[in-house]
């Protein structure tokens, strides 16, 4: 069993001295920023602000050499559209990650035998409707990005690999199928509906 052991242990330093050598390098661009962006099977608060500042951190970053991009760049118009795409989804994942933690919070319903807990499901409402409101503060930035891009000078400029960008701009501007605000505002008004009811709760409704 020792000689196992010590046979395992050989192996184990042999291989790690052995190893490539991985060189580090920082993240400093959108698209390395974006890459750090993923769903989790499971998504907890923790996995959603997480994604949320990996994506705020890409907002904010400078893009990368086209050669380096998320799809192939053959002339400057392309890159031009590309970064309009890429803002306008970025704008929407954020959207998304920040719809994805109100819901977290959100109270569906005001249920008579919450009433003990009334003051716990107010605080919870509150952040519920924080989320939606940061939210909401992107979609504008969404919809100006994807008007950029649909701009008429783009029309048979095509980005194979981000086509679905091309079919979210689509969306937002000429199906309406994609409208967040009208998303948000709903699940606002919901929650306002709620609140009240909490609000009206005293000591006899349970």
């Amino acid at each position: 069993m020792k000689v196992r052991v010590l046979f395992l242990a050989v192996l184990l330093f042999c291989g790690a001295s052995l190893a490539p050598k991985l060189d580090a390098y920082y993240v400093t661009y959108k698209e390395q920023f974006y890459r750090l962006y993923h769903i989790h099977y499971t998504q907890y608060p923790d996995d959603t602000m997480e994604n949320i500042y990996w994506l705020e951190k890409a907002l904010a970053a400078d893009f990368c050499n086209p050669l380096w991009a998320l799809a192939k760049i053959e002339n400057e118009i392309q890159w031009e559209k590309y970064r309009y795409l890429f803002m306008m989804h970025i704008n929407l994942k954020l959207i998304e990650q920040h719809l994805l933690l109100g819901n977290r919070w959100n109270k569906r319903n005001a249920y008579f035998y919450n009433a003990p807990w009334r003051e716990q499901n107010l605080d919870s409402l509150e952040t519920a409707e924080t989320c939606y409101r940061a939210a909401l503060s992107y979609w504008q930035d969404a919809v100006a990005w994807a008007t950029k891009a649909r701009e008429g000078r783009f029309r048979f400029v095509n980005i194979e690999k981000v086509q679905y960008w091309e079919d979210e701009a689509y969306r937002i501007l000429e199906e309406g199928t994609l409208d967040y605000e009208k998303v948000i505002t709903r699940e606002l008004t919901l929650l306002q509906q709620v609140r009240e009811r909490f609000e009206a709760m005293d000591e006899n409704t349970y």
